[in-house]
């Protein structure tokens, strides 16, 4: 991690902040993931209740990711000035009230306006969290820090699956249908998270009262060294890298990757029911929870990988994405086992890849380039998430059904592998020599600790 005197500070710092903070960010991110995809399990009884069409459906799916590009670049940027703590905790509380106020979906338009609020209420929370992340976790242990945060993806598709079965199993109960109890609950949840993270979440490691002075000063050392080393050509304002070619790289990638994983994702529960030959309940959330099971394996061991061949990220991304594209094509034919085994090979190697790959774009960016970036890569990626549902159906209701869907969203991650596989020569590392006047670690921290005297 360094070599400096203050090593063991800093390790110690690292693993305190991991398990502070780790576990309610990922509690957070459970909650903005199932409150984001449960309209894939209410999609039939929201259907055959309301009478919206497959492409209603569709645009109403999708229309969350352009309310939330629209506000993700500025609600990033907010929280880079007024901290974590008060930024995601507000984000958390809205996206809740609204989450839950779409048990009122009970037509088109109201349908539409409701998932376009919700992308408003919860923009900037997924970037906001890498951002935090990026003030706690030096780089070399950063793709690690990202993956773990993804267990809250994968955790909330593993147990989101059986438990909105369940609450749509609830038909009935209080006169309420059961897409209505599922949308109701799970945004009441999200509501007492966010209570309950605003007095854990920490902004910054000077700010934290479990970490020793010295522990504090060793940390922030190491993460003000990495940030001076970036690459001197790294843009340093929101117009800079709205602007950068670099950043419109890697925001296009996403983009793509996007495409065949909300495809997938938003329609999992339909597909899985159609191999069971049943409707979605308990047994279909129990089975489509399958491949995020794996998932929260295999993305532990990965990143842990990348973070200790820190100079191969690039190709394992492209390696990882190239194997999801090639399942989700799989998953076309075959038997049901078959089809399960490959979409658990798939969801498992998307995880693995999309913290490295933020790894891979942080340490490229430093200042309010951050902050910018990333939600900017994650806005224009998650645009992806509107065109995936309309672009299954119409690929599947004009050229050839479910497995011409499924070839489409392959094509797509195959497609951001072989982007990666050529990306210029000159954007694949970080300059290493430091910005001139930059402070050594050890001399930051006798300059942090003049101050203090």
């Amino acid at each position: 991690m360094t070599t400096s005197p203050y090593s063991g500070l800093v390790s110690g710092a690292i693993r305190k902040a991991r398990w502070r903070l780790l576990p309610m960010l990922i509690v957070m991110y459970i909650m903005s993931i199932l409150d984001r995809v449960n309209v894939g399990f209410a999609k039939n009884a929201l259907q055959i209740d309301t009478g919206i069409s497959d492409s209603a459906f569709a645009l109403g799916a999708g229309i969350f990711f352009v309310s939330y590009a629209i506000f993700e670049v500025p609600s990033n940027v907010i929280l880079s000035r007024v901290g974590p703590r008060i930024w995601l905790c507000r984000i958390m509380v809205t996206w809740g009230l609204v989450a839950s106020a779409m048990m009122f979906a009970t037509s088109e338009v109201s349908f539409y306006v409701l998932r376009f609020l919700l992308g408003i209420a919860e923009a900037g929370f997924y970037p906001g969290v890498l951002l935090t992340l990026t003030y706690w976790f030096p780089a070399k242990v950063r793709a690690q820090a990202n993956g773990i945060l993804l267990f809250g993806f994968a955790g909330a598709l593993v147990i989101g699956g059986p438990v909105s079965g369940a609450l749509l199993d609830m038909h009935g109960i209080g006169g309420l249908k059961g897409w209505e109890w599922m949308f109701l609950i799970e945004g009441a949840m999200a509501v007492v998270v966010g209570i309950v993270a605003f007095f854990v979440i920490v902004d910054r490691p000077h700010a934290a009262p479990w970490l020793t002075r010295p522990q504090q000063d060793a940390l922030q050392a190491v993460l003000d060294q990495e940030a001076a080393e970036k690459s001197v050509d790294s843009p340093h304002t929101v117009m800079q890298t709205l602007r950068n070619p670099k950043v419109m790289f890697f925001a296009v990638n996403f983009f793509i990757v996007q495409i065949a994983a909300y495809g997938l994702i938003f329609y999992l529960p339909s597909q899985v029911a159609q191999i069971l030959g049943q409707k979605i309940g308990l047994m279909v959330g129990l089975v489509t929870s399958i491949p995020w099971v794996l998932a929260l394996f295999v993305v532990y061991f990965v990143t842990r990988w990348s973070d200790r061949h820190h100079d191969r990220r690039r190709v394992t991304v492209a390696t990882l994405y190239t194997i999801f594209g090639v399942c989700v094509c799989l998953s076309a034919h075959g038997s049901p086992v078959f089809a399960i085994a490959v979409l658990s090979i798939g969801a498992s190697t998307y995880l693995s890849g999309t913290p490295i790959f933020y790894a891979f774009l942080s340490e490229r960016l430093s200042g309010l380039g951050i902050a910018t970036g990333i939600a900017l890569v994650n806005s224009i990626g998650n645009l992806g998430g509107f065109v995936a549902p309309s672009l299954r159906t119409y690929v599947e209701q004009h050229h050839g059904g479910s497995a011409a869907g499924l070839y489409t969203l392959g094509s797509a991650a195959l497609l951001a592998a072989l982007m990666l596989a050529c990306m210029p020569k000159g954007w694949r590392r970080v300059a290493a020599a430091p910005v001139r006047g930059a402070a050594r670690p050890d001399a930051a921290l006798n300059a942090m600790a003049q101050r203090r005297v």
